[in-house]
């Protein structure tokens, strides 16, 4: 009766919604609370996230994730575990050519599975259910959350670094700031899609000329080499000191693949990427082969201007570089390292929403529905959007940024592995799926090999029980899943906030994008 009829349109909301609660089931109640938000007299359609990314967005998207914190920070680690500038060099190297391998079979499931949430979505359509709420459990509470809390410390770090200049910024300081940087990416991303990508676009454009500078400044400062920087460079030389190990090697590839992380985020909105066959596999060669050439002439850079016991020491690698290279501008180093990471965090909780976004749509969320839902004039998720927010914010009051990477790799290449080992099982037994971009069976194999090392490399080398309380927090998602998720079992509460939220937010259950 209360979908069907127009009769209490002019009576006030609330008794509107007094009536329905009494009156009519979750679903009906649904409906009649997206009438309620839209006050439109006709028969609502369906709710859809538009279509807004193209080649260009879907580029920025890809490098702009890519190019954070991580090659600003990350070469001292990569350095100190490996021991030598050769090795290093090497590990920059494989983490790309990974990188691009691991992105071009996901480029083919994203053909073949045009969803968006990318490892969940393709973990749920090739095992089903039970193994894809590992995936979406996992994410949600901790690959986006960490990753975007590593990248708010980095922003932090960067931004502090020219008032400190003698010291370390203090922690709280630091916490402060990145606190501040969720905030703002977050309501960014929940105001407008167009408005996140087109900053995702400024973004790149400022991150490509900053590790420009530091280019050219290797360049000119190789061109006035010194016997120094010669020796640095010198092949029979650059691997003086390797530290050869599983633990070592494993370690310094996790915080390569780190500073690659978000070769994977157009998977995550294929339902939002115009013509996704053909843009895609675009976007991902043109993105990662941008990305992995600019890492490599940086780390050169970094090279010719500090010896590698500089480079190790340094606490923000990008900082002395411009202090030694710029003078009394190197201040501008810590600005474009601060925006760099600031604009990875904003395609990070773009692309990681998402996958919050479609797991609650397909049923993986404990809460009922609030999560699958998108803002009614926005057309963003902006539930999704607040519970990654909150639960980042949780992450990052104990996290420091070396071991939230070390957790983030171990974890987002298991997940990874199993991906990419479902690829290869329905290019071997389903052959006949439709297939708009297809690769060799040795590109996911491949990539699946350097999953597994990263995975279980430093595990077998040096144990730590950190790996182990990983895997059970993983594990103990069964609590959850079998109570809340296979009996579909819900406290009357979540009912009540579900519907109170809805109306709170103005947002209403949203359909697949087809």
């Amino acid at each position: 009766h209360c979908v069907n009829t127009d009769e209490d349109k002019t009576s006030s909301p609330i008794r509107f919604f007094s009536f329905a609660v009494c009156s009519i089931q979750r679903s009906c109640l649904q409906h009649c609370l997206y009438k309620i938000v839209t006050m439109d007299k006709k028969e609502p359609e369906g709710l859809k996230i538009k279509r807004e990314i193209g080649l260009i967005g879907g580029i920025a998207l890809i490098s702009g994730t890519m190019i954070g914190s991580g090659i600003f920070m990350s070469p001292q680690f990569v350095l100190s575990y490996v021991g030598s500038p050769g090795a290093s060099l090497l590990i920059w190297t494989i983490s790309g050519i990974v990188s691009m391998l691991a992105a071009l079979s996901y480029t083919e499931l994203g053909t073949i599975i045009p969803e968006s949430g990318g490892d969940f979505i393709y973990i749920l359509r090739i095992y089903g259910p039970f193994p894809a709420f590992f995936a979406a459990y996992t994410m949600v509470l901790v690959l986006e959350p960490f990753a975007a809390a590593a990248l708010s410390i980095g922003i932090a770090e960067y931004a502090a670094a020219p008032f400190y200049m003698d010291c370390s910024p203090p922690t709280v300081v630091v916490k402060c700031a990145a606190a501040f940087s969720l905030f703002l990416v977050a309501i960014i991303n929940a105001l407008n899609v167009r408005l996140a990508i087109r900053i995702q676009v400024i973004f790149l454009v400022a991150k490509v000329l900053a590790l420009t500078t530091i280019v050219v400044g290797g360049l000119v400062k190789l061109s006035q080499s010194t016997d120094m920087i010669v020796e640095n460079l010198k092949v029979e030389n650059s691997f003086t000191g390797t530290q050869f190990s599983l633990s070592t090697f494993g370690m310094a590839f996790s915080q390569g693949l780190w500073s690659y992380s978000g070769w994977c985020s157009l998977s995550y909105v294929t339902e939002e990427l115009k013509r996704p066959e053909v843009n895609l596999p675009r976007a991902v060669v043109i993105a990662i082969s941008l990305v992995t050439s600019l890492y490599l002439l940086v780390n050169v850079s970094y090279l010719t201007v500090m010896t590698p016991r500089e480079l190790m020491s340094s606490t923000a690698v990008a900082v002395t570089w411009g202090n030694k290279v710029l003078g009394s501008w190197g201040w501008i180093m810590s600005l474009a390292a601060a925006l760099s990471a600031f604009g990875s965090l904003n395609g990070m909780f773009f692309s990681g929403s998402r996958v919050c976004f479609v797991a609650a749509r397909e049923g993986h969320m404990v809460t009922p529905d609030i999560l699958s839902m998108a803002h009614v004039h926005r057309l963003t998720p902006s539930p999704a959007l607040i519970f990654i927010t909150t639960v980042s914010l949780i992450v990052l009051i104990p996290g420091d940024f070396k071991s939230i990477i070390n957790y983030f790799s171990f974890t987002a290449w298991f997940f990874y592995g199993a991906t990419l080992s479902g690829m290869i099982y329905l290019k071997i037994k389903k052959p006949e799926l439709p297939r708009p971009y297809n690769v060799p069976i040795i590109i996911p194999v491949l990539a699946l090999i350097a999953a597994v090392f990263v995975v279980l490399g430093p595990i077998i080398d040096s144990p730590q029980i950190e790996y182990l309380y990983v895997t059970l927090f993983i594990l103990s998602g069964v609590i959850v899943y079998i109570p809340f998720i296979h009996y579909k079992m819900c406290p009357e509460f979540l009912n009540l906030l579900t519907m109170f939220l809805q109306l709170f937010l103005e947002v209403a259950p949203a359909e697949k994008q087809l």
